[in-house]
């Protein structure tokens, strides 16, 4: 017997493998819940697009081809927009979608390398690398969610009047009953996205936020800027400072006047060495425990320098020892599945960014925040 017919025999002969031993496997398990899944939605794009964009030339053998693009395919092609929602010009009617996507480019608010204006329109193109079907959550986002991209809030060049411009942005999608999610931009946009959420709902808001950093001064070089938002928008009386949970803080890059804030205001902070003692799914216990108390919607804000610098190089403060990306997302995914009433990912800065990978983990994050909360049956439709 030669060596090809002896590798790995003893595994082949073992009576355990004739077993229905592969049943355990996720893998296997989530193959066959695809079935259940629709397909009506991803059939409908494909027939619009060769509606406008007309039908191939008569030497493509697949049909379903047109000859200009309008779905996902290919995904180097097309104008980019979040997971290829469409674009919702008219934003009157964003009351009729699910979930609303809103660009924030800015990044007057960063004390150090700027360049998080230019994040929105990294996200979404390199989004187009990603279906609309996630093969853990099972789930498909374009047949459980009517997802729009409303495109980007007019910022100016002025911290202040900028507010001003994204506090009626989201206040007005919030306010339609659509779930608004934030393409950033830098952290400073965490103020007004929450002034806007919480102005719209009646009780308490909790904040669970993901950052190395604490963002919690009053005042950065005079004006509020990226490291002040959740100083400014736990003082809104209905988002108070009890219900702020900051996960991830550590390293080298947190001001003393943000840590003796925490004692003022009674926060509670988790850091990564709290993530190593406890695991994951005991932290997001905690962080929701802490946001949900006797509050009415919890809001989700990430920075992406939350991960660790190795992983996201195209950010303002990169800072080494956050997280990893499978437990960032495990946490983002478990906060999510209790239900979140709005998100944003903050200082994807694609100057500095490396092949897009920093790019691409916030679209992941969002994209798992959504799939996480139709899992749960907090948003869309669910299919079982």
């Amino acid at each position: 017997m030669g060596f090809f017919d002896n590798h790995g025999l003893s595994f082949r002969q073992k009576k355990a493998l004739e077993s229905e031993r592969t049943t355990d496997l996720l893998g296997i398990e989530k193959a066959q819940e695809e079935a259940k899944i629709p397909e009506v939605e991803g059939e409908k794009e494909i027939e619009r697009s060769l509606r406008y964009g007309l039908e191939a030339a008569p030497s493509i053998g697949d049909r379903t081809i047109s000859t200009f693009t309008r779905e996902p395919r290919p995904a180097f092609a097309g104008i980019p927009t979040f997971l290829r929602s469409p674009f919702l010009e008219d934003v009157r009617r964003v009351g009729e979608y699910d979930v609303a996507f809103i660009g924030v480019p800015f990044d007057i608010g960063t004390t150090y390398r700027a360049g998080a204006r230019f994040g929105p329109e990294a996200i979404r193109r390199i989004s187009k690398l990603y279906t609309s079907y996630s093969y853990e959550y099972q789930v498909d986002l374009k047949e459980s969610l009517k997802m729009c991209d409303v495109g980007d809030v007019f910022t100016i060049a002025n911290i202040e009047k900028s507010f001003d411009q994204i506090y009626k942005a989201v206040s007005h999608v919030f306010a339609q009953g659509t779930l608004p999610v934030m393409l950033g931009g830098d952290h400073a946009i965490g103020y007004p996205c929450l002034r806007a959420i919480a102005d719209n709902v009646d009780g308490k808001v909790g904040i669970i936020h993901m950052d190395r950093h604490l963002d919690l001064q009053e005042k950065d070089m005079d004006e509020r800027m990226h490291t002040t938002p959740w100083f400014h928008a736990t003082n809104i009386p209905n988002a108070p400072p009890e219900n702020l949970v900051q996960v991830g803080i550590g390293g080298w890059q947190v001001p003393r006047e943000a840590v003796k804030n925490v004692r003022k205001f009674n926060t509670t902070v988790i850091t990564m060495g709290d993530i190593e003692k406890h695991g994951i799914d005991r932290i997001a216990d905690i962080a929701l425990e802490k946001a949900w108390k006797g509050a009415k919607a919890v809001y989700l804000s990430v920075d992406i320098d939350s991960f660790d610098s190795g992983f996201v190089p195209g950010t303002g403060w990169p800072e080494p020892g956050g997280f990893l990306p499978r437990e960032g997302i495990q946490f983002v995914s478990r906060v999510a599945s209790e239900g979140i009433c709005g998100m944003e990912l903050v200082e994807v800065s694609p100057p500095y960014d490396v092949s897009d990978q920093t790019a691409l983990l916030g679209t992941r994050v969002i994209s798992d925040v959504l799939a996480a909360m139709v899992k749960a049956g907090k948003l869309g439709k669910k299919f079982t």
